[in-house]
């Protein structure tokens, strides 16, 4: 008798379609999906990326590969076949109504991701490539990742960040404590969230300003009153280097972890300030540019 096991990988193809559309403020979309597989998707909270494909005029998801090296294989993909592919965060998941939902920022038109969002209507179809439930062990792709037991958590970054934050927030214990930063373009921008009452939550709209103009000072604010222990950090080139710094998790001195994400120069800048002028310690740090301005995500 010949036993066949079944393997079982960490994330997996799902094919989804619109059920809702809503206009959160004047620059966020929330996109709720469905799909007959859903109830798979896992509920991991806090910043857990998935990957959103988008169809293609006349072929739809025809071509996505699936199967664990779907990835080699989407690249092989001569352009006219290969599905556009970006990066989200999973902004809520319910398995029961088979439902994921994914805020994606208004660029008015200049991504494809923005284009598609702005269009899209209930039945229109999608992929997701996000973790699978009946996989027994760490899915990846969740990044927020603090020592054991911080007294005092930091969270800043960019509207596009926004969704994650709004995610970490709402999964934090009641007894945590700190402070979370969203710039945001608009002053109608802000959204409501649920988090600890210890954590104090503010919306810093930019309101025309440049990218950054509001989050950098407001993160040298917060860490004005702790003492400052210059130390030595090698820069990043944002423009030929990606900045994703991530420690692993229940390591690091102090009592402060960092968590920040958004437009990779901005990230840069507030890296060279925590580290560098600060002395904070890099294994409580995690730095991550989502975007560089003035260039798109490959996928």
């Amino acid at each position: 008798m010949t036993t066949t096991t079944t393997v079982v990988e960490p994330w997996r193809r799902f094919v989804v379609e619109v059920r809702r559309r809503e206009r959160l403020s004047p620059s966020f979309l929330r996109i709720t999906v469905t799909g007959p597989d859903l109830d798979a998707f896992a509920d991991n909270g806090y910043d857990q990326r998935f990957k959103l494909v988008l169809p293609l005029p006349g072929r739809g998801l025809a071509d996505l590969p699936a199967g664990p090296d779907w990835y080699a294989r989407w690249r092989a993909l001569p352009d006219e076949r290969r599905n556009p592919i970006r990066t989200y965060t999973v902004r809520g998941v319910r398995p029961d109504a088979q439902e994921v939902d994914v805020d994606i920022v208004r660029h008015h038109g200049t991504g494809p991701a923005s284009r598609w969002a702005e269009a899209a209507g209930p039945g229109d179809q999608l992929g997701l490539i996000g973790p699978d439930a009946g996989y027994p062990g760490d899915h990846g792709g969740v990044d927020f990742r603090p020592p054991a037991a911080p007294q005092t958590l930091l969270l800043a970054g960019d509207e596009t960040a926004v969704p994650a934050i709004c995610a970490i927030l709402e999964r934090l214990p009641e007894h945590a404590r700190g402070e979370a930063l969203l710039e945001v373009p608009d002053p109608a921008d802000p959204l409501p969230v649920t988090a600890p009452p210890g954590v104090r939550v503010s919306w810093l709209p930019r309101d025309g300003a440049a990218h950054g103009s509001q989050l950098i000072p407001a993160v040298q604010a917060a860490l004005a009153d702790r003492p400052a222990t210059p130390a030595p950090l090698d820069d990043v080139d944002v423009d030929q280097e990606l900045l994703w710094e991530v420690p692993s998790g229940g390591a690091g001195s102090g009592d402060l972890y960092a968590w920040l994400a958004g437009e990779a120069g901005v990230i840069r800048t507030l890296r060279r300030h925590l580290v560098a002028d600060r002395g904070l310690d890099r294994r409580a740090v995690a730095f991550m540019g989502y975007w560089r301005l003035g260039r798109s995500e490959d996928g």
